[in-house]
C-alpha cells in the first residue's frame, strides 16, 4: 500500500505529529490515536495494526524515557503486569480479525479511552496500595492478548486500571504505561510479522514524523504540564473516529 496514494494524505501527516504529542504528554504510545486517524483517512484495516504498533514502539520509548528521568518509574508495578501480557501479546498479534468485528471492537475501545481522557475514572488518589501478583498477572495477561489482537499497547486501558485500583499515582501510571506499551507493541509486532505480514517502507516517514511530535509532547508532560485541554482535544479526535467506525 502506497500511502501517498491515500486522498489527503498531507493532512493526515500534518495531524500525526498533533496525536503523537498529545498521548506522548499524557505517558501514552497513541495506537488508539493513529488507528483513529487511519480509520478516518480510509487506510486498509490489514496495513493499520502493523503500522499503529511500530509507530507505538518510537513514541512509547520516547515517553518512558522522560517519565523515567524524572524518577517516576516503579519496576515492580511494571513486571507484575508485563510477565505475562508479552507472550499473550505476542499470540494476539498472530490472530487475524474480520474487518467488520474489527472495526466494532476498535470503536468501543475508542470509546473506552474518551472516558480515560476525560477523567471519567481513574483519578490519581494519595492512598497508594500493593498490587498482589496473581492479580496483577492476571489483569496484565488479558489486556496484553487484546493489545496484540487490536493493535495497541494497551497502556489506554493499564493506566486507569492502575489509578482505579489505587496501585499508583497519575506519574506513575503513565511512566509504567509507557513501558508497558513498549513491550506489548514489540510483542504484537513480532506477532504480525511471523504470521506474514509485512510492513510498506513508506511507514518509515510517519514514524520520523511521529518521533518529533512525540518527543516534544513526553518532554513537557512528564514535567508540570497541563493535560486538561489535551485530553479534551484528544476525546474529539477519538470520539470522532469512534462515531465513523460504529455507525457509519
Amino acid at each position: 500500500m502506497d500511502i501517498f496514494e491515500i486522498e489527503n494524505i498531507w493532512f493526515f501527516i500534518g495531524v500525526l505529529p498533533v496525536v503523537a504529542f498529545m498521548y506522548s504528554a499524557v505517558g501514552h504510545g497513541g495506537a488508539s490515536g493513529y488507528l483513529a486517524l487511519m480509520a478516518l483517512f480510509g487506510f486498509a484495516p490489514e496495513w493499520m495494526k502493523p503500522t499503529a504498533l511500530l509507530l507505538n514502539l518510537f513514541v512509547a520509548g520516547i515517553s518512558f524515557y522522560f517519565y523515567w528521568r524524572k524518577g517516576f518509574f516503579i519496576p515492580k508495578l511494571f513486571w507484575v503486569f508485563a510477565i505475562a501480557s508479552i507472550p499473550l501479546s505476542f499470540i494476539g498479534g498472530m490472530i487475524e480479525v474480520d474487518d467488520a468485528i474489527y472495526k466494532i471492537i476498535l470503536g468501543v475501545l475508542l470509546v473506552f479511552a474518551i472516558l480515560r481522557m476525560l477523567n471519567v475514572f481513574g483519578k490519581s488518589n494519595d492512598k497508594i496500595r500493593d498490587v498482589k501478583f496473581l492479580q496483577g498477572t492476571a489483569i496484565g495477561g488479558v489486556i496484553g492478548f487484546f493489545s496484540g489482537l487490536i493493535g495497541i499497547g494497551g497502556g489506554i486501558i493499564l493506566s486507569p486500571v492502575i489509578l482505579i485500583f489505587r496501585w499508583g499515582k497519575m506519574k506513575q501510571a503513565a511512566a509504567v504505561s509507557a513501558l508497558f506499551i513498549w513491550v506489548n507493541s514489540a510483542a504484537g509486532l513480532a506477532g504480525q510479522l511471523s504470521s506474514g505480514v509485512s510492513l510498506s517502507n513508506d511507514v518509515f516517514i510517519l514514524v520520523g514524523i511521529a518521533i518529533l511530535g512525540g518527543t516534544a509532547g513526553a518532554y513537557f508532560g512528564s514535567g508540570k504540564f497541563d493535560n486538561k485541554f489535551l485530553r479534551y482535544l484528544l476525546a474529539f479526535v477519538l470520539a470522532t473516529a469512534s462515531i465513523k467506525l460504529l455507525f457509519v
